[in-house]
């Protein structure tokens, strides 16, 4: 038993300043590539920081665990908006009327959809995957070319310039620190949730969720304490967006992910639910205050003791 904490451990660890790495010496290749800051801010940045969800989920379908893989998408996103927005709340209300974040949020609740209909079919397949990570670039590209993000440079520390061989070493480092963190996190989790009777569903909702989204909750505390509700939300939106047309797209690419019953009759509409509660948050008020902020936190709470 106390291996598998020490592994589960090590493995968040790994998968947490594996991404950070990662993310920098990608930041630097794209500035030394000459790419722009927004597409810089859309594609690496965001792959980056959802690269610990993305082996993760890989890992577990690969594994023969698909519970782990559709659960900790499904839980990230869950985390990413209670957990997450509700911790920079409290510590800084956040003003919410940010330009295109409507639109971005729209986009957010079509993936959800789209990810209540494919677990009500069961399965995510090949060509499912594929028009998911379709619709993903397609979106991409939009919001890149119309010049319209909400991706700011100094904010985001886009600007990174590294040596040629730290940025190696970075990049190369990093990916290496995100494949042994995931493998070690899944046979960690499986492990525990075998031992303690916990299904591997519950596994994936709370501990391997909340350990993959740890780069998005580091990113918004620290906005938070900056002040920073664009730099916040935009994180938040944007991972739930990649969590779902990404990582779940690629993994169905590679292998077909079925969906677990208990997962898509309960855990995904509810991931709706919050998500479209969140929107209504933000358009109606324009704000999200500590008092929402602490009611974000006592549901997430709430949700995490019944699913237990």
């Amino acid at each position: 038993m106390l291996m598998n904490i020490l592994m589960l451990a090590a493995g968040l660890a790994l998968l947490t300043f594996g991404a950070d790495y990662l993310v920098r010496g990608a930041v630097s290749l794209a500035n030394r590539l000459g790419m722009p800051p927004l597409l810089i801010g859309l594609t690496v940045v965001g792959f980056g920081t959802s690269m610990p969800e993305l082996l993760v989920s890989l890992q577990a379908a690969l594994g023969g665990v698909p519970a782990i893989a559709i659960g900790n998408v499904v839980g990230s996103n869950i985390a990413n908006i209670l957990l997450i927005i509700g911790l920079a709340a409290l510590i800084s209300p956040m003003a919410a009327r940010i330009p295109n974040l409507g639109r971005d949020m729209v986009m957010m609740l079509a993936a959800a959809g789209i990810m209540l209909g494919l677990g009500y079919l069961g399965i995510i397949g090949f060509w499912s995957g594929l028009a998911m990570f379709a619709l993903l670039a397609a979106y991409l590209a939009w919001v890149t070319y119309s010049g319209h993000g909400t991706h700011d440079a100094s904010d985001e520390g886009l600007s990174v310039k590294l040596a040629g061989w730290k940025e190696a070493l970075f990049i190369v480092g990093g990916l290496a620190g995100l494949f042994i963190g995931a493998d070690l996190l899944v046979k960690a989790a499986t492990s525990i949730a075998r031992e303690f009777g916990i299904s591997e569903a519950v596994i994936g909702l709370t501990i391997v969720a909340v350990g993959t989204s740890l780069p998005e909750l580091a990113t918004s505390v620290v906005a938070a304490f900056r002040r920073n509700a664009e730099m916040a939300l935009g994180n938040v939106v944007g991972s739930n967006i990649f969590n779902i047309l990404g990582i779940l797209g690629i993994t169905a690419i590679i292998i077909p992910v079925p969906v677990d019953a208990s997962i898509a009759g309960f855990d995904i509409p509810f991931m709706l639910g919050v998500s479209l509660a969140f929107a209504a948050l933000i358009m109606l008020s324009g704000h999200i205050g500590r008092v929402a902020g602490l009611a974000m936190l006592v549901i997430y709470a709430g949700y995490v003791a019944w699913l237990f």
